[in-house]
């Protein structure tokens, strides 16, 4: 019997959940400002699960940095609606009853010569501290905010804003090398010369950069202007996934979206595309600099980020053994104490189901341990909807340390745990982004959640264990004293299912009993 009670006390990700613990509960509704060159942005957070959950999260685009190329002060109409904004989230927090707001500003604070009375006029009106940071630690958090995402992250974290542009190099869970620049959409237009000479500045100032920070094959790109051209480029592309976050591109595919802009229609595209007006303005200049970036950095593939420097300011307040965890887990953990209807069996399924994946890489085990988490959290919805709201929430919801072909596989998993096939749903066209082997290994998965939920009783003990012998072409399954009774007529019709996808014979073993093969 394979219970998993012989495993070590530490069982990683499957150990004594952090989010339980005092200092880690504190984190629970984090409320940070972003005072932006272009929006002004609340979030509240639910910290304490790893994978940051958006209590509450609202926008206002406000233009603080319009115009101040030529000023030098903070746009007065951006700035008039930047402090009613602020009033209100304020207001919102008091409601919400979370500790103080952690506030600060960026880059068109910073570098307006009236930055300084704005922040003492809010703090007048409100209360609130708004603290100015500099560019290097805009691009420290930032950079922080795709760790969040990210833990082993590799490469370059590149945010840009309405009036600047960092980068910051992201290594073995740490930031290190970091820069700001003055390559914000906003602060380019007001160069005079067009297209050309904003060509000029853009290399000038990256050559600048490549001599701080090393080049990388990998970027991960956050902001909103990078975020629209995703978002574009997955519609030139026709891609079935909405989810922008850890949505992936190519200097190819940018190339190819940027020239595909210029023939469309700005008003029909934003349209489509469902980006402001204030925020498609800004693409074609912040194409310029993405493709100037992937060039002079010797980029290869490129990763958005949804997370950036208010996930950040969360990341920042985690203790070190929070961060460690790994983000998927941990949240799919949480998932399952808050919702599932025997909180820890998943583990238990998880070890009854190992040994049907024996040569499984760390990166498949991982996917079998989110799947097991997840496998009952949905019983609440009506039973012919289970299996298809378990593919949406796990396509759709918001996941770090995750991609978008892990996301697919998990969700036909437990579509398969809900239901005998994939066919004649919804989801059908997305599940050209699994290779064949893919799609066996989470239809086996699926599968064999099916049956081992046929012991999900609050008595791990009774679970029972799985002998595959590939080369015989034989899976056995083993019942302990005590739980022959639960296996009947559906349990049965399971495994045989289980048995028919491997395309191996079947055994089972129980106490004085002996079932041959079938």
């Amino acid at each position: 019997m394979n219970t998993g009670a012989d495993q070590p006390s530490d069982w990683g990700p499957f150990g004594r959940p952090l989010f339980n613990d005092p200092d880690v509960r504190a984190l629970s509704r984090v409320g940070v400002i972003d005072v932006g060159s272009n929006s002004v942005r609340m979030v509240v957070f639910d910290g304490a699960a790893r994978s940051p959950a958006y209590f509450y999260n609202e926008k206002l685009m406000c233009g603080l940095g319009a115009g101040m190329g030529e000023t030098g002060m903070l746009n007065p109409e951006g700035r008039e609606r930047a402090l009613l904004a602020m009033k209100r989230f304020v207001r919102l927090a008091e409601g919400m009853g979370i500790p103080p707001m952690t506030a600060v500003a960026t880059a068109a604070v910073r570098n307006a010569s009236d930055g300084k009375d704005f922040c003492d006029e809010v703090k007048a009106e409100t209360g609130l501290d708004v603290y100015i940071i500099d560019g290097e630690e805009e691009a420290r958090l930032s950079a922080q905010g795709v760790l969040l995402g990210w833990p082993r992250a590799e490469g370059l974290a590149c945010d840009i804003g309405g009036s600047s542009m960092e980068l910051a190099q992201v290594s073995g869970g740490d930031v290190g090398a970091r820069v700001s620049t003055s390559l914000g959409p906003l602060r380019l237009k007001t160069i005079k010369g067009g297209a050309a000479a904003r060509r000029i500045e853009i290399d000038r100032v990256l050559e600048d950069v490549a001599q701080k920070v090393p080049p990388h094959e990998r970027l991960f790109l956050v902001g909103g202007s990078w975020r629209a051209i995703a978002r574009l480029d997955m519609l030139r592309r026709g891609y079935k996934i909405s989810v922008l976050h850890e949505y992936r591109m190519t200097p190819k595919s940018v190339s190819s979206t940027l020239r595909w802009i210029k023939g469309k229609n700005m008003e029909e595209l934003r349209a489509e595309a469902r980006l402001s007006a204030d925020r498609i303005k800004l693409v074609p200049i912040a194409g310029e600099v993405l493709k100037r970036v992937i060039k002079i950095m010797k980029v290869r593939t490129i990763h958005i980020s949804s997370y950036g420097i208010r996930e950040g300011m969360l990341y920042e307040q985690m203790p070190p053994r929070l961060r460690a965890r790994d983000p998927l887990i941990e949240a799919c953990r949480f998932e399952e104490v808050q919702n599932a209807r025997v909180p820890g069996f998943g583990r238990t399924m998880y070890h009854f189901i190992q040994p049907l994946f024996p040569s499984a890489r760390p990166e498949l085990r991982r996917l079998v341990k989110a799947a097991c988490l997840l496998h009952d959290v949905s019983w609440r919805a009506h039973p012919d909807y289970r299996g298809e709201l378990c593919f949406d929430n796990t396509t759709r919801s918001n996941l770090g340390g995750i991609n978008h072909t892990d996301r697919v596989f998990l969700g036909l998993a437990l579509l398969y745990r809900y239901r005998g096939n994939s066919h004649a749903t919804r989801f059908e066209h997305l599940l050209d982004i699994l290779t064949e082997k893919q799609r066996y290994q989470a239809e086996v998965l699926g599968r064999a959640m099916r049956l081992g939920a046929m012991f999900s009783i609050n008595a791990p003990e009774l679970m029972g264990s799985f002998k595959y012998h590939p080369k015989k072409g034989i899976l056995k399954l083993s019942l302990p004293e005590g739980s022959a009774d639960l296996y009947g007529e559906v349990a049965e019709a399971r495994f045989n299912n289980l048995a028919a996808v491997m395309n191996v014979e079947t055994e089972v073993l129980m106490p004085k009993t002996r079932r041959g093969r079938g």
